[in-house]
């Protein structure tokens, strides 16, 4: 751990080598910091699971990957996806957006038309981009839509609850 008193500050890529057993895990075989939750997801083309519905493609036509050991983190707004599986999905381009990341400014794309599966819960939903071979992270905006939450005792996610009169949607104006 970097002492305050020992002068200056260890550069960021130096403070993981320091970590203890005790304070790193091992998960997927990999060795993970405390309190890490990853998912599995399922991305798909929308446009393409649109023309598999009405008949146009087949569904081994419709663009589809799925992405084990992303990221869970609530600090992030989107979900985040590496350039290459953007590329394989064939998602559109949205705009060009300035976004703030650990590691300082920078501009990325913002694509949409992109459906999002995660635990049996679906939607459509925009994404950044992020330089290919990077990790997809699972941001705060598609977790609260679809429900889930991050569950940090088990390193897990919990669906909230969809019912009649328990549903995690709330819209107080309506009705």
């Amino acid at each position: 751990m970097w002492d305050a008193g020992a002068g200056e500050m260890p550069r960021r890529g130096r403070i993981n080598e320091r970590m203890t057993t005790a304070e790193t895990i091992r998960f997927g075989g990999r060795p993970r910091q405390m309190g890490q939750i990853e998912v599995e997801i399922i991305v798909s083309n929308a446009l393409d699971r649109e023309r598999q519905r009405r008949g146009e493609i087949g569904l081994a036509e419709v663009r589809s990957q799925r992405i084990q050991d992303v990221l869970v983190d609530t600090s992030a707004v989107l979900l985040c996806l590496p350039a290459d599986v953007i590329a394989r999905l064939g998602l559109p381009l949205e705009r060009e957006v300035h976004v703030e990341t650990a590691a300082g400014p920078l501009r990325a794309g913002l694509f949409s038309q992109l459906h999002l599966e995660i635990s049996g819960r679906s939607g459509l939903f925009e994404c950044l981009q992020t330089p290919a071979g990077t990790s997809a992270l699972l941001g705060a905006v598609p977790m609260e839509v679809l429900g889930i939450e991050p569950e940090v005792s088990t390193r897990s996610i919990r669906l909230l609850p969809e019912g009649p009169g328990r549903s995690y949607m709330r819209a107080y104006g309506i009705g």
